[in-house]
């Protein structure tokens, strides 16, 4: 019953939380999104010319703006005093209903064997600032499953060893380039969810999209015996799959 309440609770939060977000958007403040497309830009185009002190500048500088506008957020504040009462009440309910540990003796029962788990190193990781690529080398190849702040993504095919079946690529990030290199005899299906960017897939390119759904596959790919499949979601930067 507790728990169910604490669910109900955590939903309720949430809820609201979108609830505030979404009048503060449309009506408190309308140039948010304005704000935070503009501080995207910044830190894009600075880190596109980091070698130049303008570059540096523009990057640093659309960071800060960027922080600026979350913090001055109604719902960046509602969002502290959520967490601030959360401790709260899970601090009155401590005080209200402690743990009891009741000693309990049971007899010995024959031990249930445990499911071996295998823990594999991904090749990528989840990293906020930062380019990531597979090696240059020889590697063994593992289904990619990521989330990145700010940098490029480069994945080179040629170098590993696909399964057959359906490999699949899934990256979401928010400011940055994401690079496959695909080798010609593997069929390829992409999905991409872009904001602001292009995107480049073999021969074909468009230069600009805004806030689109790209979705391609090759010819072959539904009867191939290997093939794979990208997503990818980027707020601010380029798509480009190339054959190798």
């Amino acid at each position: 019953m507790f728990k169910n309440a604490k669910n109900d609770y955590t939903a309720w939060l949430v809820f609201i939380g979108i609830v505030v977000l979404l009048l503060e958007i449309l009506f408190f403040n309308s140039g948010l999104i304005f704000s935070l497309f503009i501080a995207g830009g910044m830190i894009y185009l600075g880190r596109k010319r980091m070698k130049k002190k303008f570059g540096r500048l523009l990057f640093y500088g659309g960071i800060v703006f960027f922080a600026i506008s979350i913090f001055n957020m109604m719902t960046f504040k509602f969002l502290l005093l959520a967490i601030l009462l959360h401790f709260f009440i899970q601090y009155l309910t401590s005080k209200r209903n402690p743990n009891k540990m009741n000693p309990q003796f049971i007899e010995p029962v024959q031990q249930l064997t445990t499911e071996t788990l295998i823990k594999t190193k991904p090749l990528f990781e989840n990293k906020f600032i930062g380019q990531q690529k597979t090696p240059n080398g020889v590697y063994e190849w593992d289904d990619i499953n990521i989330q990145t702040g700010i940098g490029d993504t480069v994945i080179d095919l040629s170098f590993t060893m696909l399964p057959k079946g359906e490999t699949v690529i899934f990256i979401r990030n928010i400011i940055g380039n994401v690079h496959v290199l695909v080798p010609y005899e593997l069929e390829v299906s992409i999905h991409h969810s872009g904001i602001m960017g292009g995107t480049k897939v073999f021969e074909h390119q468009e230069q600009k999209i805004f806030n689109q759904v790209y979705q391609v596959k090759t010819p072959g790919y539904d009867t191939a015996e290997q093939k794979i499949k990208i997503f990818t979601s980027l707020i601010v930067g380029n798509l480009e799959v190339s054959r190798i």
